[in-house]
């Protein structure tokens, strides 16, 4: 398994492409707001890896394994902030939220946050009823 920083720059790779059918150094480096010669030492390692194939001044594309990886780390990130958003949180503090605990989760917890989310997509009711609570809890802590 690649290690949390390989899989932010697997994940990014795998989203410029789907967004722009290619992924630069200098994107990279924007997007992870990172300095190109790091983006350029772990695409390296990734090649090395098998997640892509990248030849120097030419680009990279991701492997049969790279975009299993991209594809399973973008669904993650997704599904967080979907479960952040049916429990509440502030849409302000997604984003920094699923940054901070993606990487700290198991694929089993993940797939158990995945069914939770479904449980309450399937019953919007089930939503409204949680917001209910979360009313009386706010309303509990104010006395």
């Amino acid at each position: 398994m690649p290690t949390p920083s390989m899989e932010d720059y697997i994940e990014q790779i795998y989203l410029l492409i789907e967004d722009k059918g290619y992924a630069r150094v200098s994107d990279i480096a924007e997007n992870l707001q990172v300095h190109p010669s790091s983006v350029t030492k772990m695409v390296q390692k990734l090649d090395r890896d098998e997640y892509l194939n990248y030849e120097k001044y030419r680009g990279l594309i991701l492997t049969p394994k790279g975009k299993k990886v991209g594809k399973r780390l973008v669904y993650r990130h997704e599904l967080l902030e979907q479960f952040l958003e049916i429990i509440g949180v502030d849409q302000d503090k997604i984003y920094d939220d699923v940054e901070g605990i993606e990487h700290h989760l198991s694929w089993n917890s993940i797939d158990r946050i995945g069914d939770l989310v479904q449980y309450f997509e399937e019953k919007p009711d089930r939503v409204k009823s949680l917001r209910e609570t979360q009313k009386k809890n706010e309303a509990q802590n104010e006395e």
